[in-house]
């Protein structure tokens, strides 16, 4: 007979944050749901806190100043952290333009010791214009919008990441892969 204590051992419990930033239309949630799927399959607690739910429900009324995508990065990177620290793997597909904040959110997790995994969705610009999922490029290049990360407003890339993915040389599929790969490593998957 199987003891608690026994299947407690043969499981990972450990939780992580995985944070994907990258440019709009990067691939960032894309990959987040195939590894989230993955995870899962392994019997995995996890959870994909998307960026743009975040800001419906977490972040509401913030604008888009530098200071309010702080304040919003702050937030989410508070819950993934409180999730991963208690067992889940927080799947983060955000952009967080400013290395600052994405910095004092890593030192959060530092800080309690919760297991925190960069990955820079590098797609360039070019490519993220031409899937342009949200219409925010179109809307920007007509003059409706304002502000856009990469295009009038600053995307500060992270200089060491755990991870860099080109999603744009190769499938959904193969760049989950590869951040399942990292979170393996380091015994996290």
């Amino acid at each position: 007979m199987t003891t608690t204590t026994e299947i407690q051992e043969n499981h990972v419990t450990t939780g992580a944050t995985v944070w994907l930033t990258g440019l709009p239309s990067a691939g960032k949630t894309t990959i987040a749901h195939e590894l989230a799927g993955r995870l899962r399959e392994q019997g995995r607690r996890v959870e994909v806190l998307d960026g743009d739910e975040i800001r419906e429900f977490l972040s509401a009324g913030l604008g888009f100043t530098r200071e309010d995508r702080h304040t919003n990065v702050q937030r989410i990177g508070f819950v993934a952290e409180l999730l991963a620290r208690n067992g889940v793997l927080a799947l983060v597909p955000v952009i967080a333009p400013y290395a600052d904040s994405r910095d004092a959110v890593r030192g959060r997790h530092g800080a309690n010791g919760t297991p925190y995994v960069e990955v820079h969705v590098a797609t360039p610009l070019e490519v993220c214009s031409v899937r342009d999922v949200k219409g925010l490029y179109a809307r920007q290049a007509a003059g409706e919008l304002t502000g856009l990360t990469g295009v009038d407003d600053p995307y500060e890339e992270p200089e060491t990441p755990d991870l860099r993915i080109e999603s744009q040389n190769q499938t959904v599929q193969e760049s989950a892969a590869s951040v399942h790969a990292v979170l393996s490593e380091r015994g996290l998957a």
